[in-house]
């Protein structure tokens, strides 16, 4: 059978795809190219034009979840509106909706990266994470711009709580297997968290 060939960017994206896949059914200690390979319908030497490395294959499907994550809950679609707790919602619930699209597969994998103990892996995770609370921040900040949030809570507990939120209700729903509405639970959760920082 001859092998198509992709051009590489779309290449790229195959193979970090069946990677994310492959370690969210297997536990990334199980991910080896001949695996990868199999999954996109390609051979092994095909993946090492592309990376060098299956630590490079990882490293790539990082960045790529970071853009990802980032991107849904960018506040550039609201950049000329004032921020309120209601656009803070829209936004967290529209991230919500991707994620359950996307079967929560991005904080899966993640955690499943963590799990492998490569110091330089966990360190980009970790900064991953690290932009990912900062953006929540930033939403907060511009909340409390606004007069929505509160001026006296602690912005960056207030970020990392709402991350804890949004990874939890993830992890517990991907343990389900989705047995009840993401959407639904996180609204109820955001009431919570919205009496908490809402400005009195």
């Amino acid at each position: 059978m001859v092998q198509k060939r992709e051009n590489t960017e779309v290449r790229q994206q195959q193979i970090i795809d069946a990677a994310a896949i492959l370690i969210f059914k297997y536990g990334s200690e199980h991910l080896t190219v001949k695996r990868i390979a199999a999954e996109v319908g390609i051979s092994e030497a095909a993946i090492y034009r592309h990376f060098k490395s299956k630590r490079s294959i990882i490293s790539f499907l990082l960045t790529h979840i970071e853009e990802v994550l980032l991107r849904d809950i960018s506040s550039e679609t609201v950049a000329n509106e004032p921020v309120t707790l209601e656009i803070i919602e829209k936004i967290i619930g529209t991230h919500f909706s991707m994620i359950s699209m996307r079967k929560g597969i991005s904080f899966q994998v993640i955690a499943e990266i963590i799990s492998l103990g490569d110091k330089k892996l966990n360190k980009q995770a970790s900064l991953t994470i690290d932009k990912y609370i900062s953006r929540l921040k930033e939403l907060l900040t511009d909340g409390v711009r606004d007069g929505a949030v509160r001026p006296d809570i602690d912005l960056e507990s207030s970020a990392t709580l709402l991350f804890a939120l949004i990874q939890g209700l993830v992890n517990i729903w991907s343990l389900s297997e989705g047995k009840f509405p993401l959407i639904e639970k996180y609204a109820s959760l955001w009431q919570i968290y919205r009496e908490a920082v809402a400005q009195r």
